[in-house]
């Protein structure tokens, strides 16, 4: 299977981050990929009013990605921000962190379990956490899908490989500060041998590389993508400015490193 992945910088103006992601899944389908894989809030940028740029999954911002990627014949995911129909403590509508896969095969969706209650942001102010764990079928790999702090949490990895994936995608727009770059880097890694999958972490670029500010505490994204092989070997990575990754793999290497790393077989807990 051939992966891109976006390392994007998303904005407040949906409009205008679909129609970036336009035109990254054009550049993707000219380089062959079956499935292009976004950051987080690519919809709209942490920092931003949610409630107010929040859509069900049949608005006009996932119909405009599912058009896209049709045209394309591949499949898309990327972060989006769907109602929560619950209120936060500032009275304002929550919303849910979305994870939605599009194309061929039809609109699918992840909603973030873990959400971001750390390094001085409260996620669950504003965001409603789902409960269910999520696998996709692209042309016949086991895509699993999970969202930047869910990397932190083993369980959801072994979890999903235990139901068959053999791609586990975390999407994110992780918080800069001292060690972040490293923490993200030694995460997915492990998270890849945990689950002895392939993993493909996508983050939203570092605005700073283009000269824009951050916006308060809000987690607005360091960049460092890579796919990582089972074995926890990144084959192929990017910087912090915006670059479209495309790499190879392999899903029959699944089954042959978990035959020589039987992690998941030999567990005691």
């Amino acid at each position: 299977m051939r992966l891109a992945l976006a390392q994007v910088i998303s904005s407040g103006d949906k409009s205008a981050n679909l129609a970036m992601v336009e035109d990254q899944l054009g550049r993707a389908a000219d380089a062959g990929a079956e499935l292009v894989i976004f950051p987080e809030a690519t919809m709209c940028a942490f920092g931003n009013r949610l409630d107010t740029i929040a859509e069900p999954l049949d608005g006009p911002w996932v119909t405009g990605l599912t058009r896209v990627a049709n045209r394309h014949r591949l499949t898309a995911v990327a972060g989006v921000f769907t109602p929560g129909g619950e209120r936060g403590p500032d009275g304002r509508q929550k919303v849910i962190n979305t994870l939605v896969a599009t194309g061929p095969g039809g609109v699918s969706c992840y909603r973030k379990i873990h959400l971001f209650d750390a390094f001085g942001f409260a996620e669950s102010d504003s965001v409603v956490p789902g409960r269910d764990p999520v696998i996709i079928d692209v042309g016949g790999v086991r895509v699993g899908l999970t969202i930047c702090y869910d990397v932190r949490f083993p369980g959801l990895y072994t979890t999903l490989a235990e139901r068959g994936a053999e791609l586990i995608v975390v999407s994110a727009s992780w918080g800069a500060g001292p060690t972040k770059i490293e923490q993200w880097q030694l995460l997915t890694q492990a998270r890849a041998l945990d689950s002895t999958c392939f993993v493909a972490a996508v983050g939203q670029a570092d605005p700073a590389t283009r000269g824009i500010r951050p916006r308060g505490s809000a987690p607005t994204g360091v960049g460092y993508s890579a796919v990582i092989d089972p074995t926890g070997s990144a084959i192929a990575g990017a910087g912090a400015e915006p670059e479209l990754l495309v790499a190879d793999i392999d899903p029959s290497r699944v089954p042959e490193v978990r035959k020589s790393i039987p992690v998941l077989a030999n567990r005691k807990f």
